[in-house]
């Protein structure tokens, strides 16, 4: 097991003390490109983009975060802060920064000239208007607070000039200005945050500040963007703040995967999203590129409900953490651009640790849970205990396309030591229905910018998610969150999330998988310089089309 306790996020300068006036500027790293060999940027042309769908409607503080609704939300919008794929935050909209000693109070300071798509400013006001939004949400029109937002201990956010906001929260919040790269925090133009959920609906009446704007649409087919030719804001670790290079980029539906492949490499389309991991090779090897970006938050695993028959049992869930052999999935789905977990949370995530040893696959270890524990081997081949047979109905995530074929190895492993895993399946629409009837298992893929604000998933304190749901019953995981949420330094809060990564993994709370690559794109060889943020979207702002 290793510590990451030398590991921290950069912020590409220290931070101290408002008097000292620690100001965070400069650029950053250079995030991940995607360019097949090298040219100069061509302006002009078209991109057609081949994705699965748009199901789950246009009110962004409800899609924002959706794996296919947020590839074009990352278009029409900005953000405040930029998130590269190690986790680096970089100037954008706020081209500087300070935060006070005990990381209670933020001060912003935004980029001159700034405008929304309707010629209105993104000033020190609208900002304002959108972080209240982002905290509080508006209950009685039905416009929710934005999930990972640290809402329980926020206290106001001021205009103290034109492009200057100070940001107050009632005890230490490290994660506050990584949040703010977060895609649930994008800037939306005031009259669109005033606007009642039916007008938030209509994408055509959305207000962003982005380098594109939606110039056609056919709802549920394609959606056409035009790029904004007075654009000259753009993330300044990418090298460029211009207008985009693409005259238009277009988002077409097209449910099959078999189909958006074939249509990228006839030369119908230019990109693909999430292609099947066993053609990757094919593809690189006929001229296509194929990327496979990592995001920053939780690996690909099963969070485990606690209350629930039978992983309300700790020898079940002992026995699904080490009976699960994930070099074999690797191995027999995914190819080398996969990587094994080592914790429940991704390795790009600054504190993320070493603790394979924990859910080692161990076949007698996972029987011997069971054994002792009554669950006896019949001649059917599952266990039972008390006339009850071992078994758990499983759902794949539909967000991540490889989930059906790995649950499906993992049935087989599990039939080894007795379990019987029972496969369902469920489309995107669907999806919340069954997360909310609370699962034995729920497959989670969910992206987080700074590991401050997993106290606010695993655990129920202060209106968070309680994951596990254990409510307030656990009182060591209650007080390892608590000192994440409320840490005074990042050295401090390193030592924590280790604290926090072994409990969770030795009390089998959450069973990992493999590191997810859940947004995989496939690219023409016409296509080049897209780039890729920390939450693994692809970026076509700097992408452009040889002829």
């Amino acid at each position: 097991m290793t510590s990451t306790l030398v590991k921290r996020r950069s912020f590409l300068t220290g931070t101290g003390t408002l008097a000292a006036l620690a100001i965070l500027t400069a650029c950053g790293n250079k995030p991940d490109v995607e360019s097949v060999g090298s040219s100069t940027p061509v302006r002009g042309g078209a991109l057609t983009f081949l994705i699965q769908g748009f199901d789950a409607g246009w009110i962004s503080s409800k899609t924002s975060i959706s794996s296919y609704e947020g590839n074009l939300w990352g278009h029409l919008t900005d953000k405040l802060v930029y998130v590269n794929e190690k986790g680096d935050l970089s100037p954008w909209v706020a081209e500087s920064w300070e935060e006070n000693s005990d990381a209670t109070e933020f001060v912003l300071h935004l980029q001159k000239d700034v405008t929304f798509s309707d010629g209105s400013p993104v000033d020190a006001n609208a900002v304002v208007e959108n972080i209240n939004a982002w905290a509080v949400g508006d209950a009685e029109r039905g416009i929710a607070k934005v999930g990972l937002f640290p809402s329980a201990n926020f206290e106001s956010a001021k205009a103290t000039d034109t492009r200057t906001v100070k940001v107050n929260f009632s005890s230490p919040t490290l994660g506050f200005i990584a949040t703010l790269g977060y895609h649930g925090c994008i800037l939306l133009a005031p009259a669109t945050l005033k606007s009642n959920t039916d007008e938030q609906a209509d994408l055509a009446k959305t207000i962003g500040s982005g380098p594109f704007t939606l110039k056609s649409w056919q709802q549920g087919e394609s959606y056409v963007l035009q790029r904004r030719e007075d654009y000259s804001w753009g993330p300044k670790a990418l090298g460029y703040s211009g207008p985009a290079y693409l005259d238009t980029l277009t988002y077409k539906v097209v449910r099959d995967a078999s189909v958006r492949t074939s249509t990228v490499l006839s030369g119908q389309a230019d990109v693909s999203f999430n292609v099947e991991p066993q053609e990757i090779d094919s593809l690189i090897s006929q001229g296509f590129s194929v990327s496979t970006p990592r995001y920053l938050g939780f690996v690909d695993g099963f969070q485990v409900n606690t209350q629930t028959f039978p992983t309300n049992q700790a020898s079940v869930r002992q026995a699904l953490q080490h009976g699960i052999d994930r070099q074999e999935i690797l191995s027999t789905i995914y190819t080398q651009d996969w990587q094994a977990a080592t914790t429940f949370i991704q390795g790009t995530v600054p504190e993320a640790g070493d603790f394979a040893d924990y859910f080692a696959f161990d076949q007698q270890k996972a029987t011997d849970s069971l054994e002792k524990d009554g669950w006896k081997l019949e001649s059917d081949g599952y266990r039972y205990k008390d006339g009850k047979l071992l078994e758990i109905t499983l759902a794949a995530n539909p967000y991540v396309p490889s989930d059906k074929a790995v649950d499906e190895l993992i049935a087989q492993q599990l039939q080894r030591i007795g379990i019987k895993l029972n496969l369902k399946v469920v489309d995107v629409a669907n999806y919340s229905a069954w997360q909310n009837s609370e699962p034995p298992l729920l497959h989670t893929s969910r992206s987080f910018v700074d590991v401050g604000t997993v106290a606010g998933i695993l655990t129920n304190r202060n209106g968070g998610e309680d994951w596990f749901k254990l409510g307030d019953s656990d009182q060591k995981l209650n007080k390892l969150s608590d000192q994440i949420a409320q840490a005074r330094n990042r050295e401090e809060r390193a030592k924590v999330a280790d604290d926090l990564q072994k409990y969770v993994l030795d009390q089998a709370y959450f069973v990992p998988l493999v590191q997810l690559v859940q947004r995989l794109y496939l690219s023409s060889p016409k296509v080049r310089g897209i780039q890729y943020n920390g939450l693994a979207y692809a970026n076509f702002y700097t992408a452009w089309v040889t002829q």
